[in-house]
Protein backbone atom coordinates (compact mmCIF):
# COMPACT_ATOMS: atom_id res chain seq x y z
CA UNK A 1 0.00 0.00 0.00
CA UNK A 2 1.23 3.32 -1.43
CA UNK A 3 1.90 6.07 1.57
CA UNK A 4 -1.06 8.18 0.20
CA UNK A 5 -3.27 5.50 0.28
CA UNK A 6 -1.90 4.51 3.96
CA UNK A 7 -2.68 8.16 4.90
CA UNK A 8 -6.26 8.03 3.56
CA UNK A 9 -7.62 4.96 4.72
CA UNK A 10 -6.65 6.58 8.68
CA UNK A 11 -8.07 9.58 8.21
CA UNK A 12 -11.22 7.28 6.88
CA UNK A 13 -10.89 5.43 10.05
CA UNK A 14 -10.79 8.39 12.39
CA UNK A 15 -14.27 8.98 14.51
CA UNK A 16 -16.12 12.42 13.42
CA UNK A 17 -16.29 15.02 15.56
CA UNK A 18 -19.69 14.76 17.45
CA UNK A 19 -21.07 18.23 18.37
CA UNK A 20 -23.67 17.70 21.06
CA UNK A 21 -27.66 19.01 20.21
CA UNK A 22 -28.21 21.08 23.01
CA UNK A 23 -25.22 23.42 21.68
CA UNK A 24 -26.43 22.99 18.26
CA UNK A 25 -29.90 24.45 19.53
CA UNK A 26 -28.06 27.57 21.03
CA UNK A 27 -25.87 28.19 18.26
CA UNK A 28 -29.28 28.64 15.84
CA UNK A 29 -30.98 30.67 18.47
CA UNK A 30 -28.22 33.12 19.14
CA UNK A 31 -28.09 33.07 14.96
CA UNK A 32 -31.77 33.51 15.20
CA UNK A 33 -31.48 36.17 17.84
CA UNK A 34 -28.37 37.95 16.11
CA UNK A 35 -31.10 38.20 13.03
CA UNK A 36 -33.88 39.82 14.86
CA UNK A 37 -31.33 42.35 16.30
CA UNK A 38 -30.21 43.11 13.28
CA UNK A 39 -33.79 44.11 11.77
CA UNK A 40 -34.64 45.62 14.97
CA UNK A 41 -31.59 48.10 14.47
CA UNK A 42 -32.28 49.00 10.34
CA UNK A 43 -36.11 49.60 11.83
CA UNK A 44 -34.84 52.06 14.06
CA UNK A 45 -32.57 53.80 11.70
CA UNK A 46 -35.44 54.72 9.46
CA UNK A 47 -38.22 55.06 11.71
CA UNK A 48 -38.15 59.05 13.22
CA UNK A 49 -37.47 59.00 17.04
CA UNK A 50 -40.66 60.63 18.52
CA UNK A 51 -39.03 61.61 21.93
CA UNK A 52 -36.68 63.58 19.73
CA UNK A 53 -39.62 64.99 18.16
CA UNK A 54 -40.89 66.10 21.39
CA UNK A 55 -38.39 68.15 22.47
CA UNK A 56 -38.13 70.16 19.30
CA UNK A 57 -38.86 73.80 19.40
CA UNK A 58 -41.42 74.98 17.35
CA UNK A 59 -39.84 78.75 15.96
CA UNK A 60 -42.75 80.29 18.10
CA UNK A 61 -41.43 79.23 21.19
CA UNK A 62 -38.35 80.83 20.62
CA UNK A 63 -40.13 84.25 20.00
CA UNK A 64 -41.71 83.85 22.93
CA UNK A 65 -39.01 82.73 25.00
CA UNK A 66 -37.11 85.81 23.92
CA UNK A 67 -39.97 88.49 24.53
CA UNK A 68 -40.37 86.93 28.17
CA UNK A 69 -36.36 87.22 28.90
CA UNK A 70 -36.68 90.94 27.40
CA UNK A 71 -40.05 91.77 29.59
CA UNK A 72 -37.72 90.40 32.34
CA UNK A 73 -35.04 92.89 31.82
CA UNK A 74 -37.44 95.73 31.65
CA UNK A 75 -39.09 95.02 34.42
CA UNK A 76 -35.65 94.57 36.47
CA UNK A 77 -34.68 98.16 35.20
CA UNK A 78 -38.07 99.28 36.52
CA UNK A 79 -37.02 97.14 40.10
CA UNK A 80 -33.64 99.04 40.21
CA UNK A 81 -34.84 102.51 39.94
CA UNK A 82 -36.96 101.91 42.99
CA UNK A 83 -35.71 102.60 46.65
CA UNK A 84 -33.53 99.62 48.12
CA UNK A 85 -36.04 97.92 50.42
CA UNK A 86 -35.86 98.14 54.27
CA UNK A 87 -34.84 95.41 56.60
CA UNK A 88 -35.55 95.06 59.89
CA UNK A 89 -32.11 94.44 61.34
CA UNK A 90 -28.60 94.01 59.57
CA UNK A 91 -27.56 91.87 62.37
CA UNK A 92 -29.67 89.23 61.75
CA UNK A 93 -28.62 86.99 58.65
CA UNK A 94 -30.55 86.35 55.67
CA UNK A 95 -31.27 83.07 53.51
CA UNK A 96 -32.39 83.25 49.90
CA UNK A 97 -33.90 80.43 48.25
CA UNK A 98 -34.35 80.60 44.63
CA UNK A 99 -37.67 79.45 43.60
CA UNK A 100 -38.51 80.52 39.73
CA UNK A 101 -36.32 80.57 36.64
CA UNK A 102 -35.26 78.31 33.74
CA UNK A 103 -36.06 79.48 30.51
CA UNK A 104 -37.91 82.98 30.97
CA UNK A 105 -35.20 85.30 32.46
CA UNK A 106 -32.42 87.62 31.04
CA UNK A 107 -28.91 86.88 31.13
CA UNK A 108 -28.11 89.83 33.19
CA UNK A 109 -30.79 88.03 35.91
CA UNK A 110 -29.04 84.99 35.37
CA UNK A 111 -25.93 86.41 35.92
CA UNK A 112 -27.13 88.00 39.81
CA UNK A 113 -28.50 84.77 40.42
CA UNK A 114 -25.24 82.91 39.63
CA UNK A 115 -23.30 85.75 41.65
CA UNK A 116 -25.41 84.73 44.71
CA UNK A 117 -24.62 81.24 44.20
CA UNK A 118 -28.24 79.91 43.04
CA UNK A 119 -27.42 78.26 40.47
CA UNK A 120 -30.62 76.47 40.49
CA UNK A 121 -34.22 76.34 41.29
CA UNK A 122 -34.52 75.44 44.89
CA UNK A 123 -30.84 76.32 46.30
CA UNK A 124 -30.40 78.46 49.33
CA UNK A 125 -27.45 80.44 50.36
CA UNK A 126 -27.16 82.29 54.17
CA UNK A 127 -26.08 85.96 52.94
CA UNK A 128 -24.89 88.84 55.58
CA UNK A 129 -27.25 92.24 54.73
CA UNK A 130 -25.67 94.81 53.24
CA UNK A 131 -26.77 97.24 50.77
CA UNK A 132 -24.45 95.78 47.77
CA UNK A 133 -26.80 92.02 48.43
CA UNK A 134 -29.97 93.98 48.93
CA UNK A 135 -29.45 95.75 45.20
CA UNK A 136 -29.06 92.24 43.85
CA UNK A 137 -31.98 90.94 45.40
CA UNK A 138 -34.21 93.65 44.15
CA UNK A 139 -32.89 92.50 40.16
CA UNK A 140 -33.73 89.37 40.58
CA UNK A 141 -36.76 89.83 43.05
CA UNK A 142 -39.32 87.39 40.85
CA UNK A 143 -36.96 84.78 40.72
CA UNK A 144 -36.52 84.57 44.53
CA UNK A 145 -38.10 84.65 48.07
CA UNK A 146 -36.11 85.38 51.31
CA UNK A 147 -35.86 86.32 55.07
CA UNK A 148 -34.85 85.24 58.65
CA UNK A 149 -33.92 82.07 59.37
CA UNK A 150 -34.02 81.34 62.88
CA UNK A 151 -31.69 79.76 65.04
CA UNK A 152 -33.60 76.03 64.55
CA UNK A 153 -33.74 76.38 60.74
CA UNK A 154 -30.14 76.88 60.06
CA UNK A 155 -29.17 74.45 62.39
CA UNK A 156 -31.50 71.82 61.18
CA UNK A 157 -30.13 73.10 57.76
CA UNK A 158 -26.40 72.74 58.14
CA UNK A 159 -26.96 69.48 59.88
CA UNK A 160 -29.11 67.89 57.29
CA UNK A 161 -28.00 69.21 54.14
CA UNK A 162 -24.89 71.06 54.77
CA UNK A 163 -22.11 70.83 52.43
CA UNK A 164 -18.54 72.31 52.30
CA UNK A 165 -16.20 73.35 49.53
CA UNK A 166 -13.01 70.93 49.77
CA UNK A 167 -10.63 71.47 46.81
CA UNK A 168 -13.39 71.91 44.96
CA UNK A 169 -15.13 68.85 46.02
CA UNK A 170 -18.43 68.87 47.50
CA UNK A 171 -17.94 67.02 50.99
CA UNK A 172 -20.94 66.58 53.62
CA UNK A 173 -20.78 68.24 56.56
CA UNK A 174 -20.72 64.87 59.27
CA UNK A 175 -17.43 65.26 61.17
CA UNK A 176 -16.10 67.93 63.68
CA UNK A 177 -12.83 67.08 62.17
CA UNK A 178 -13.57 68.02 58.91
CA UNK A 179 -14.70 71.97 60.60
CA UNK A 180 -11.42 72.03 62.63
CA UNK A 181 -9.05 71.51 59.41
CA UNK A 182 -10.73 74.02 57.10
CA UNK A 183 -11.61 76.84 60.21
CA UNK A 184 -9.83 76.08 62.80
CA UNK A 185 -7.56 79.23 62.51
CA UNK A 186 -10.55 80.99 63.36
CA UNK A 187 -11.79 79.40 66.32
CA UNK A 188 -14.35 77.49 64.85
CA UNK A 189 -13.83 73.50 65.15
CA UNK A 190 -17.32 72.04 65.04
CA UNK A 191 -20.47 72.18 63.11
CA UNK A 192 -22.31 73.90 66.48
CA UNK A 193 -19.62 76.74 66.16
CA UNK A 194 -20.11 77.58 62.74
CA UNK A 195 -24.13 77.36 63.35
CA UNK A 196 -23.09 80.17 65.93
CA UNK A 197 -21.55 82.01 63.47
CA UNK A 198 -24.19 82.16 60.86
CA UNK A 199 -26.98 83.08 63.09
CA UNK A 200 -25.17 85.66 65.18
CA UNK A 201 -23.88 87.19 61.96
CA UNK A 202 -20.02 86.59 63.76
CA UNK A 203 -16.69 87.96 62.73
CA UNK A 204 -15.81 85.13 60.67
CA UNK A 205 -19.60 84.82 59.13
CA UNK A 206 -17.81 85.18 55.29
CA UNK A 207 -15.03 82.83 56.28
CA UNK A 208 -17.69 80.03 57.19
CA UNK A 209 -20.09 80.96 54.46
CA UNK A 210 -17.13 81.02 51.47
CA UNK A 211 -17.13 77.32 52.74
CA UNK A 212 -20.26 76.54 52.52
CA UNK A 213 -21.64 74.99 49.25
CA UNK A 214 -25.45 76.07 48.25
CA UNK A 215 -28.25 74.02 49.94
CA UNK A 216 -30.58 71.70 47.51
CA UNK A 217 -33.66 71.94 49.33
CA UNK A 218 -36.68 70.07 48.31
CA UNK A 219 -40.10 71.31 46.33
CA UNK A 220 -42.37 72.21 48.85
CA UNK A 221 -45.43 70.13 49.13
CA UNK A 222 -47.94 73.00 48.76
CA UNK A 223 -45.53 75.84 50.08
CA UNK A 224 -45.73 77.82 47.03
CA UNK A 225 -48.25 79.18 44.21
CA UNK A 226 -46.15 79.62 41.10
CA UNK A 227 -46.46 83.43 40.76
CA UNK A 228 -43.82 84.92 40.67
CA UNK A 229 -46.15 88.09 42.61
CA UNK A 230 -44.73 89.67 46.30
CA UNK A 231 -45.23 87.32 48.53
CA UNK A 232 -46.75 90.44 50.50
CA UNK A 233 -49.33 90.54 47.57
CA UNK A 234 -49.85 86.73 47.88
CA UNK A 235 -47.29 85.80 45.38
CA UNK A 236 -44.13 83.81 46.23
CA UNK A 237 -41.45 85.82 46.07
CA UNK A 238 -39.77 88.67 47.66
CA UNK A 239 -39.49 89.45 50.99
CA UNK A 240 -41.32 87.07 53.82
CA UNK A 241 -39.29 88.08 56.79
CA UNK A 242 -39.63 85.83 59.85
CA UNK A 243 -42.07 83.50 57.79
CA UNK A 244 -39.44 82.08 55.48
CA UNK A 245 -39.09 79.77 58.43
CA UNK A 246 -42.88 78.39 57.56
CA UNK A 247 -41.34 77.53 54.14
CA UNK A 248 -37.54 76.50 55.30
CA UNK A 249 -39.32 73.43 57.44
CA UNK A 250 -41.67 72.16 54.08
CA UNK A 251 -38.45 72.52 51.59
CA UNK A 252 -35.97 70.67 54.13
Amino acid sequence: MSSSEQNMAEEESKPLNFIPEVILKKRKSNEAWALRKKAQLERSNFQPNKNKDATIKKPEDFVIQYRNMELDLIRMKRRVKRKLPQLNSDSKPLIVIRIHGKNDMHPKTRKNLYSLGLRRVFNAVFLKPSDGVLAKLQRVEPFVTYGYPNLKSIKELIYKKGHMKIEKRKVPLTDNNIVEQELGKYGIVCIEDMVHQIYNVGPHFKEVIQLMWPFDLNKPVGGLTGSKTLFKDGGDSGNREDVINELISKMN
